[in-house]
């Protein structure tokens, strides 16, 4: 295994003197800032129930828009999506315990350099030697089709499987409504790609306070890979989406 400096234990040591390591600081003068006018583009929002438990109209009419969506923008908001606040709030307290954790304890998962690793721990590190660092801290587990947790903490295990189960389900029937909105039928996409025997993982990214966060940069542009992705809101912004270019 090797040991590697999180981020949260450099944030949190003491002789850490409010400047971040060089290592850190990014060249923002590429950086894309939002159009003024493309922030009143609100990101498309896509009404779950309806494409489960909606009649036949209100179906085709949340296909179409899951359809235009996915064309426009690669991204949309899904509300009353049957995931319960508590599941979330708990999966969110878990994950914090986690990274809480004292760091010889998540050591245990760190520094494997394999993708297939069930379980991995990880931060921003360097492997090339001329790269920026993140400041980030991450944990990324495969929960399917094996479903694997970290021993700690205690209950992690339990809400992660809960979450998991649930999130699968709700993926499984996004893609059912963007393969009908495809032209193709519901179960196309879903028998295509096997996904029965699908991987699934649950990732989580922890951004400790930053003292110059003018200078640092918690994760780059890039695009997500993988089939969907569904991302939990924790009430802080900052994400932020490309669009039109």
């Amino acid at each position: 295994t090797t040991n590697f400096t999180s981020v949260k234990t450099l944030s949190e040591s003491p002789d850490f003197n409010n400047s971040i390591p060089s290592s850190y600081t990014f060249d923002n003068e590429n950086e894309i800032v939002a159009d003024p006018d493309e922030v009143n583009d609100p990101i498309p929002v896509i009404d779950y129930s309806l494409l489960v438990n909606g009649n036949h109209d209100q179906r085709t009419k949340t296909i179409h828009e899951i359809g235009k969506a996915c064309e426009e923008w690669g991204f949309f908001m899904v509300i009353n999506h049957f995931v319960p606040k508590s599941v979330m709030e708990k999966m969110v307290d878990q994950v914090f315990a986690f990274f809480n954790l004292r760091e010889e304890e998540k050591q245990e998962y760190a520094g494997k350099e394999v993708v297939a690793d069930s379980i991995k721990y990880g931060t921003s590190f360097n492997v090339s030697g001329d790269k920026n660092l993140f400041w980030r801290d991450f944990i990324k587990i495969i929960v399917h089709p094996q479903f694997h947790s970290p021993d700690k903490p205690s209950g992690f295990r339990e809400t992660s499987a809960e979450y998991s189960k649930r999130t699968w389900k709700l993926g499984r029937e996004l893609l059912k409504g963007i393969s009908e909105s495809l032209g193709l039928e519901a179960n196309y996409i879903d028998r295509t790609m096997n996904l029965d025997s699908g991987l699934q993982m649950l990732a989580a990214n922890l951004y400790p306070p930053c003292p110059q966060p003018e200078l640092a940069m918690g994760m780059p542009p890039h695009s997500d890979h993988g089939l969907l992705n569904l991302l939990i809101q924790n009430g802080v912004s900052g994400l932020q989406v490309l669009h039109n270019g």
